[in-house]
């Protein structure tokens, strides 16, 4: 069998990481089979779907890694779906109603409050010819739902293992609107079976609508597709993701500097036996993917585990590989392959590196802490060529002359230095502040 999975977003807001999560795991899956991964845009409802969101969804998959084999938009195939109903007419599995919104919404609130299920009584089986034509004098058009085998509907899914639900306990899903329009059931399933689509995975909020679906796919001729059905992804209080809420959108990851790789590795590892780390390849995580490792407990997106991730990823991430980069944050020359060395084990971010760059390369005001110690230090400076030597020669000079140790001997050239608390190891900046600079700053001069 050739493994085709489908990655299906609605452009109607943006990717947050708990569609990303979906993402991945298909496309991974498809990889490490070596199959096809297809984005496919579910995108019936024009009053909803937005061609900046299509835009959208497209540069967060890139900027993912996740490359698709072959793209489809829904809307441009609704004759393929008006095809397949008037193919369900025939077999008499699709029928018109006529109930308004809120008619359907007094029937289930009678039933809840007889305590029986919500499920759609298929009064519309019992019109006549002439109620229909009645209604439709009314101006009353007809929505058109699937009927349901009311017999036993079992699959094995490759994450929930053994699922079955009866058709009697379901509702008759509605295929087409009033204004003639396919809801999601129909376009998906006809589009998984002309995509040759071999796998399903999806978000469990989808697994009451399988067992329709299955029986959908059989009335159409087929045979239905393996399907998996992941937990879903919450935020770290347990709250459920949602694009109309803007819940951690890819969009604004990215603006915030977080590496798609530290976002791909713990995402494809939530929810799964691995241990979360760092990868620095996309071509790892195929190579270590495996379904049957994804668990039913629901996983949690931790910031503070992608903000640990994305350090990780940038403290192991080679001169030749980061250059580019650089060179678009100013950060270029010969001093350029030292400067990365001696900072990136400080960074978060990759555009935090500009920061450091600007304090070794470019003039800056010191902090002076104690004017006379720093005097004193920058008279015992040494004569350049400097190394990461250097440091520890210059402040032994210092130390020797000043009876000064521990904080009260380095905060203050610190502070002078690079008017910052914290930051990369001094011995390693120092060579590339230099020391015209470097006295400049300890004697109070913007340098």
């Amino acid at each position: 069998m050739t493994v085709a999975v489908r990655f299906a977003p609605s452009p109607t807001g943006l990717l947050h990481v708990g569609n990303a999560r979906v993402a991945i795991v298909n496309w991974l899956f498809a990889k490490h089979h070596g199959g096809y991964f297809i984005l496919r845009i579910d995108d019936t409802d024009a009053e909803r779907s937005r061609g900046e969101y299509v835009d959208a969804i497209r540069e967060d998959l890139r900027w993912l890694g996740l490359e698709w084999d072959r793209r489809v938009h829904q809307s441009q195939r609704l004759e393929r779906y008006a095809e397949a109903a008037e193919r369900l007419r025939a077999a008499e599995r699709l029928y018109p109603c006529y109930e308004t919104p809120e008619e359907l919404e007094a029937k289930r609130k009678r039933q809840l409050g007889r305590g029986l299920p919500p499920v759609y009584d298929r009064a519309a089986l019992r019109l006549t010819a002439a109620d229909r034509r009645k209604l439709e004098a009314e101006g009353r058009r007809p929505h058109w739902r699937f009927l349901l085998d009311h017999e036993d509907v079992r699959w094995e899914d490759a994450v929930r293992g053994t699922c079955h639900y009866h058709g009697s306990h379901l509702s008759d899903p509605v295929l087409i609107r009033g204004d003639g329009t396919p809801l999601y059931t129909l376009p998906s399933v006809v589009d998984d079976i002309e995509l040759k689509i071999s796998h399903v995975i999806r978000g469990e909020d989808h697994v009451t609508n399988t067992a329709a679906q299955i029986q959908l796919f059989r009335a159409l001729g087929a045979e239905p597709p393996v399907f998996a059905h992941l937990p879903l992804l919450t935020d770290a209080g347990g709250q459920g993701l949602s694009k109309r809420l803007g819940s951690l959108s890819l969009r604004d990851l990215r603006a915030q500097g977080i590496e798609p790789l530290a976002l791909d590795s713990l995402l494809a590892k939530l929810g799964t036996s691995d241990a979360i780390d760092v990868r620095t390849s996309l071509d790892q995580l195929v190579d270590e993917f495996d379904l049957g490792k994804l668990g039913r407990a629901t996983p949690k997106f931790d910031p503070a585990e992608l903000e640990h991730l994305n350090a990780r990823l940038l403290h192991a991430l080679p001169f030749d590989e980061a250059a580019p980069r650089l060179a678009a944050l100013g950060i270029e020359g010969e001093d350029a392959p030292r400067f990365w060395e001696a900072v990136r084990g400080n960074l978060g971010r990759l555009a935090e590196a500009a920061d450091w760059w600007r304090v070794c390369a470019t003039p800056m005001r010191p902090v002076i802490e104690d004017a006379g110690f720093l005097a004193e230090a920058a008279a015992l400076l040494p004569p350049e060529p400097w190394d990461e030597g250097t440091w520890a020669v210059w402040t032994g000079a210092v130390k020797a002359a000043t009876g000064r140790k521990g904080k009260d001997l380095f905060h203050p050239l610190r502070l002078a230095l690079t008017a910052r608390e914290h930051g990369p190891e001094l011995k390693l900046l120092l060579p590339l502040i230099g020391r015209r600079r470097a006295s400049a700053r300890l004697t109070g001069a913007t340098a």
